[in-house]
C-alpha cells in the first residue's frame, strides 16, 4: 500500500514552535485538493511529545503524518527497533542512513518488521554536503543508500528539490533497480528549487514545503497555489 494515496501531492512541512500554529496549518490545508500529507520533525516533537503532535493532526485530517526526525538512522545498528518503537503514532518515517550501511540496513529491517513506512534519503539540499562541495560525505554515499535500501525492498525516497539534475541521476538510478517507486523532495520555494523541474518528470512524487506555506499569510492560498503546479 503506498504511503499516500495521491500520485502526486503536497506535504506540508510543519516546523512550527507550537501547537496552535501547528493546528492552524493544519485546519487551513487539509482540505485542499493535492494536500498529500504532513511532515512534522524536532521542532515540535522535543517540547510536545509525538502523541499530542498527532492528536492536534488528527482533530482536522485522517492524512498521513511522516516523522522526519531531521536526520535518523545516524545512530548504531542496534538502535532503530527503539526508534521504531518511539514513532509508531506515525505513518512512515524519513531516514538519512549517514551512519553506513550497517546502519542502514538494520534500521530499514527493523522498520519493515514493526511494519512502518520507511522513506530513505540520500544527498541533502543544503550546499556543503558531498565532498566535491567541501562537505564529509563521499560523492557516491548518496548512490550507496540509495542502491541498498532499493535492494531491500524500499519503494520510497527523497532527493533534492533545488538540485533537479543530481536528483534525476538518483531517480534513474533507482528506476533501474525497482519498479515503481515513490519519490519526495524538500529544498523547494525558499530554498530555490521549482516544483515544475521535477513535477513533469515523475510519476509519482510528493513536494515537501514548509516556510512557503506556514509563514504565508494566507496558508490556503498557498497550498492551492503549490498543489495547482503539479
Amino acid at each position: 500500500m503506498p504511503i499516500i494515496k495521491l500520485k502526486k501531492s503536497i506535504i506540508p512541512s510543519c516546523d512550527v514552535d507550537s501547537l496552535e500554529k501547528l493546528s492552524k496549518l493544519v485546519k487551513a490545508t487539509c482540505s485542499v485538493k493535492g494536500i498529500g500529507a504532513y511532515k512534522i520533525g524536532f521542532e515540535l516533537v522535543i517540547p510536545f511529545g509525538t502523541k499530542e503532535v498527532v492528536k492536534v493532526i488528527r482533530k482536522h485530517t485522517k492524512l498521513p503524518i511522516i516523522y522526519d526526525h531531521q536526520k535518523a538512522g545516524t545512530d548504531i545498528p542496534e538502535m532503530g527497533s527503539k526508534f521504531m518503537g518511539a514513532c509508531k503514532l506515525a505513518d512512515a518515517v524519513i531516514l538519512f542512513p549517514q551512519a553506513g550501511p550497517e546502519t542502514e540496513a538494520a534500521w530499514i529491517k527493523t522498520a519493515q518488521q514493526a511494519k512502518m513506512n520507511v522513506i530513505i534519503g540520500g544527498e541533502m539540499t543544503h550546499q556543503a554536503y558531498l565532498k566535491s562541495a567541501g562537505g564529509f560525505l563521499d560523492d557516491d554515499a548518496p548512490k550507496r543508500m540509495y542502491e541498498i535500501a532499493a535492494s531491500m525492498g524500499v519503494t520510497d525516497f527523497v532527493v533534492p528539490g533545488n538540485k533537479p539534475e543530481k536528483a534525476m541521476e538518483y531517480v534513474n538510478l533507482i528506476r533501474a533497480k525497482i519498479k515503481n517507486p515513490v519519490f519526495y523532495s524538500p529544498g523547494l520555494v525558499t530554498q530555490g528549487g521549482n516544483i515544475s523541474d521535477l513535477a513533469g518528470n515523475l510519476d509519482s512524487w510528493h513536494a515537501i514545503i514548509g516556510r512557503a506555506i506556514y509563514e504565508a499569510k494566507d496558508m490556503k492560498k498557498a497550498a492551492e497555489e503549490f498543489t495547482s503546479q503539479l
